[in-house]
């Protein structure tokens, strides 16, 4: 437990310093295909080492999420990422000299305050290990996450950035479950395992849609239809399909925790590029 919440808190700061460094480099790239599947803009944000070194920390992060979802429920994982944008608040504070008001700073401590109460409730992963419908499912949903892309691109602004950002954030609280519905690592059973192929498509998708979201639209709009997708569904479905549970009697306190974590966050939301209207020089 006390481990799976370390490196629950140790990918939100891989993440959260991630989001600062790709931001940077997806405002500093020219537009790609106009898509909200743009794979054109992601082929010319690979090219600046900001983007490169914010992958690194993001591989990181992913590492570290694994090892946290195999110990921890997805809702108490879910909130410590969402919780990365207090991370990348301070970081954008004291490397992009982003001024955060005190409402900001308050939300930074509702978050901090929302894992802790989490940490204390949250009791061990479920035991289910999940149907093979909702292996199915999950595959299913990946690709309604690519549709989603490519219907938002066609959006006007606000709409389109709050539907790419809800669609990444879904991509990613697919890879959340689909860590969970992998119980046997070896080839053959990996290779007939459609919780794989989810993994792989909703993280791509996920990477693909928030990176356009960011390059053109409300970086608040973005960021907070992420943390709603990442966070509400991937935590019903452990608690509902895969046995995710509190400790006996702290109920409340891990709903509590999990609001105040997702709420926090939401108020942070404007950080989901690393600050909003920051600008660092070359």
């Amino acid at each position: 437990m006390l481990l799976g919440m370390l490196c629950a808190l140790g990918s939100a700061v891989c993440f959260g310093t991630a989001s600062v460094l790709q931001a940077v480099a997806a405002r500093a790239s020219a537009p790609g295909s106009g898509s909200g599947v743009d794979a054109v803009l992601l082929l010319r944000v690979l090219r600046q080492w900001r983007y490169l070194a914010g992958l690194a920390l993001d591989a990181a992060g992913f590492l570290l999420e694994l090892v946290a979802l195999r110990s921890l429920p997805i809702y108490a994982v879910g909130a410590a990422l969402a919780a990365s944008l207090a991370v990348t608040a301070v970081v954008a504070s004291r490397v992009l000299h982003v001024r955060l008001s005190r409402i900001e700073w308050g939300a930074v401590a509702v978050v901090c305050g929302g894992l802790a109460m989490l940490g204390l409730a949250s009791g061990a992963e479920g035991s289910g290990t999940g149907s093979t419908a909702l292996r199915a499912g999950t595959l299913a949903v990946a690709a309604g996450v690519l549709a989603l892309g490519v219907v938002a691109g066609r959006l006007p602004g606000r709409a389109r950035a709050a539907a790419l950002g809800l669609g990444a954030g879904l991509g990613f609280g697919v890879v959340e479950v689909a860590v969970r519905l992998i119980d046997d690592l070896s080839l053959g059973a990996l290779l007939r395992n459609p919780a794989a192929y989810a993994l792989l498509l909703g993280g791509g998708a996920a990477f693909l849609l928030l990176t356009s979201a960011l390059q053109r639209g409300s970086v608040t709009a973005a960021t907070a239809g992420m943390v709603i997708g990442e966070t509400l569904g991937p935590a019903l479905v452990g608690v509902t399909w895969l046995g995710d549970r509190t400790r006996p009697g702290l109920t409340p306190l891990a709903v509590a925790g999990f609001a105040l974590a997702v709420v926090g966050a939401l108020a942070l939301a404007r950080f989901g590029e690393g600050g909003e209207g920051a600008t660092v020089e070359a």
